[in-house]
């Protein structure tokens, strides 16, 4: 793998950076790639160098988080889901501009139907309807509603302000996830 010039990547973050606060002053629709090379003090040209035009950037963008958490959801299979849920809450408080954007603001719906195939995709994995508390329950209706579930109350969370500490949050969130799954 070649090494990516840290004035590209510094570049690309400046781009994503700007694209994030502006989607907090005003509809994405109405956003610009002049707006975004202004509030990221790149040209337009640096812009189309990286992204074939905002839509794209926008894709990239909730492309590389839900990458992310899709590599978290690899190194917390081992944990309980108290322990394995407050490594996501400590990500979502460390990344809580991109995700109070896409959340709390409604600033991009493709988001949060991109985190919720994410988690559906990963809750299958843990659902076992042969034994135990979901023996017999249909496994996507279960699926279904721990994913939804879990995406609205971090949305929830959110929307309100971070009502608590995200520790409270992922022991209660992790608590819900073990009584149910």
């Amino acid at each position: 793998m070649s090494k990516v010039d840290r004035r590209i990547l510094k570049s690309q973050e400046a781009i994503k950076k700007a694209l994030i606060e502006l989607m907090s002053e005003k509809h994405f629709d109405n956003i610009t790639i002049q707006d975004i090379s202004e509030k990221a003090n790149v040209n337009r040209g640096t812009i189309y160098l990286h992204y074939l035009d905002k839509y794209d950037l926008l894709d990239k963008l909730i492309e590389e988080h839900i990458n992310e958490l899709r590599k978290m959801c690899e190194s917390a299979c081992e944990l309980d889901w108290i322990d394995a849920t407050l490594i996501f809450c400590e990500h979502f408080e460390r990344n809580y501009s991109f995700f109070s954007m896409m959340l709390a603001s409604k600033g991009a719906p493709y988001f949060r139907n991109r985190f919720l195939g994410f988690l559906l995709e990963e809750f299958r994995k843990e659902v076992d309807v042969t034994k135990g508390k979901n023996q017999g329950l249909n496994e996507d209706v279960i699926v279904r509603f721990v994913s939804s579930a879990y995406v609205e109350v971090v949305e929830w969370w959110f929307m309100n302000g971070k009502p608590f500490p995200h520790q409270v949050l992922a022991e209660q969130l992790g608590t819900l996830l073990e009584r149910n799954l």
